[in-house]
């Protein structure tokens, strides 16, 4: 078995019990209000197999909830996330499903506020570590261990290049790419991990590029 990471092998520092079912969770919720990109006014989650029949008594819901609110995997603010959210005025709900997916510890987050919604699905593969696996429909393998450029794009002939070439423009290096799309010719996703911090210029230059709808970062 193959390590990209000493993280992914010793996982991190972390408010317990469970790593796959603590830090992992709190890690998807995380990475949703990164992608999001701002503090979300309500979440209703969905929880799948081993995390459905456990988030209570190992701590998932609040290291989800713990994560929606910014707060990372050694935060001991996670404990007190559900009091915290109701201060803040967020709202949230969980569902246990009854449904298998391909995964055991699988989260399905649909948050949002007055401006907009967004969901998510992620799965917490063991040692802290997590993976988003689908975002707003779109199938994609996003680890959140390396700062990422969202590149939603219409499906026109170029656009791939135009951003690959912006990016090595920055003398950037790209240690991941996934692209989808919906339909021939209707909207796509590119998901690029690279091995360098994102700057606001690129942000603004992927932006304006022809056939570039949205751009969204994560940072690691």
């Amino acid at each position: 078995m193959k390590f990209r990471s000493v993280f992914e092998i010793i996982g991190p520092v972390m408010i317990g019990p469970s790593s796959s079912h603590t830090a992992g969770a709190a890690r998807i919720g995380l990475v949703a209000r990164d992608l999001f990109g701002r503090q979300p006014e309500w979440a209703r989650i969905h929880l799948y197999g081993s995390f459905a029949e456990t988030y209570k008594g190992h701590g998932t819901d609040v290291a989800i909830i713990g994560g929606l609110l910014g707060y990372d995997t050694f935060d001991e603010r996670i404990r007190t996330a559900f009091e915290d959210a109701e201060k803040l005025g967020m709202t949230f709900e969980f569902i246990a499903e009854e449904e298998e997916m391909d995964h055991p510890n699988t989260a399905r987050l649909v948050i949002g506020d007055k401006e907009g919604d967004m969901e998510l699905i992620g799965i917490s593969i063991g040692g802290g570590t997590m993976e988003v696996v689908e975002l707003n429909g779109f199938p994609l393998r996003l680890s959140g261990h390396f700062p990422a450029l969202l590149v939603v794009h219409d499906d026109r002939a170029g656009v791939i290049a135009n951003v690959s070439n912006a990016i090595a423009a920055q003398d950037m290096n790209i240690a991941h790419m996934e692209v989808g799309r919906k339909e021939k010719g209707e909207m796509a996703l590119m998901v690029i991990e690279v091995d360098q911090v994102v700057n606001d210029e690129l942000i603004e230059e992927l932006r304006a590029l022809p056939n570039v709808t949205q751009v969204s970062t994560l940072a690691n």
